[in-house]
């Protein structure tokens, strides 16, 4: 019995998550035993004679390490198919390279300013044409639909307004009209939200955040829903050349072990620090998806396990001004672009991670000079709001 059952176990869809993370298309190195899979630091392979090999050729097209972590991705978003990239935005140069000439996006409207920059600086050259809408009302995704569109292109919780969008409704608008729904889940992580399940075909992260989990990679993954479009995004990847080296590899993999322990703890330090926010004199507005004050709280609990570590507030005087000084004041929160490590970061976005999109368009979206945007680490919360208070001083 005991040998049926582990047999049946190692098919990762019947694991539950947090075995998942560490088993979940996972098996000892063949020649060894080790436990831990290798680092191979290899760029070729022996062939047993011309074209023979063991299924590994060339590291561009797959290294054990890397297929490894790979597996792993598969695994924990339950697709059929997972691809590790040098950076997330190759990753999302991957996706973007399935489209033609002509094609047209419809992309959430408050994306992450390296996305922005991509779609509009690079891929608008190409005669790709993308159209940014509010998904607040989903109704609004349909009105902009033509015979050219071919993706949909979603973020949630967005960065770095923490607005939400309904999965299950976006894939129900492109159900049967040949358009793909790809959803960037790095601020969620498939711990909190699983976006193929919803029906989604590709997700994406940028895994150095919290998939690697510890500041020291950078990484990107695209996980796709079915063999036959994974292998579509495979050939891309190969042919482009934006692979993810095998240490960096190793790397993630091993975030990937912690990952619900962490993000359970990002998640439980987030809705402290939040919360603290939401009662502090100097502050105007708390976005998080936890609280009952956010317009789509009823769909962050529908949707997502838990609801993170990202907070981002901006304060009553409305002025840049405040803060900077406040983020300058900072001891324990280290003033960094990027989030999602065990350490806590801030962030101004209109001067730092989104200053790339239009004074304008920010002005437009709500990303105010007044924004401060808080990746809260896994320190302990009395710490953290010691150190927020210090700063408001």
């Amino acid at each position: 019995m005991l040998d049926c059952y582990m047999d049946t176990l190692v098919n990762y869809k019947v694991m539950n998550f947090n075995t998942k993370v560490i088993h979940g298309g996972q098996h000892h190195e063949s020649a060894t035993g080790s436990v831990n899979v290798p680092v191979f630091l290899t760029s070729t392979f022996a062939q047993k004679s011309p074209g023979v090999h063991s299924g590994y050729e060339y590291s561009r097209a797959a290294n054990p390490t890397r297929q490894a972590l790979e597996d792993s991705l598969a695994s924990i978003e339950n697709g059929a198919r997972g691809l590790a990239f040098g950076s997330g935005l190759a990753a999302i140069d991957c996706v973007l390279k399935l489209l033609n000439p002509g094609d047209e996006v419809i992309a959430v409207d408050d994306l992450y300013g390296g996305t922005y920059r991509m779609f509009t600086r690079l891929f608008e050259k190409y005669q790709l044409k993308f159209t940014f809408v509010n998904f607040d009302d989903v109704s609004k995704i349909e009105d902009k639909i033509t015979a050219k569109t071919r993706l949909i292109w979603v973020e949630t919780p967005t960065n770095p307004l923490m607005k939400l969008v309904d999965i299950k409704a976006v894939v129900d608008i492109a159900k049967g009209k040949d358009i793909l729904v790809a959803v960037d889940n790095t601020f969620a992580t498939p711990y909190l939200q699983r976006p193929i399940d919803m029906g989604a075909d590709i997700v994406m992260h940028s895994a150095t955040k919290y998939l690697g989990g510890h500041s020291d990679v950078i990484a990107g993954a695209l996980v796709a829903k079915d063999a036959e479009l994974g292998e579509k995004l495979h050939f891309i990847q190969f042919a482009s050349g934006g692979i993810l080296g095998p240490h960096d590899s190793y790397l993630v993999l091993r975030g990937i072990k912690t990952l619900a322990l962490r993000v359970q703890r990002h998640s439980e330090n987030g809705m402290a620090v939040a919360e603290y926010l939401e009662s502090h004199p100097a502050v105007d507005k708390v976005i998080y998806p936890g609280l009952k004050s956010h317009p789509q709280y009823e769909l962050a609990k529908s949707q997502m396990k838990d609801f993170g570590g990202m907070v981002s507030f901006t304060f009553k005087s409305g002025k840049k001004e405040d803060a900077i000084t406040f983020l300058e004041k900072l001891k324990v929160f280290t003033l960094a672009e990027s989030l999602g490590g065990v350490e806590s970061l801030a962030n101004h976005p209109a001067l730092m991670t989104h200053a790339s999109i239009p004074a304008e368009k920010r002005a437009e979206l709500g990303i105010t000079d007044d924004l401060v945007r808080l990746s809260v680490g896994i320190e302990d919360a009395e710490d953290l709001i010691a150190d927020l208070e210090r700063a408001f001083s």
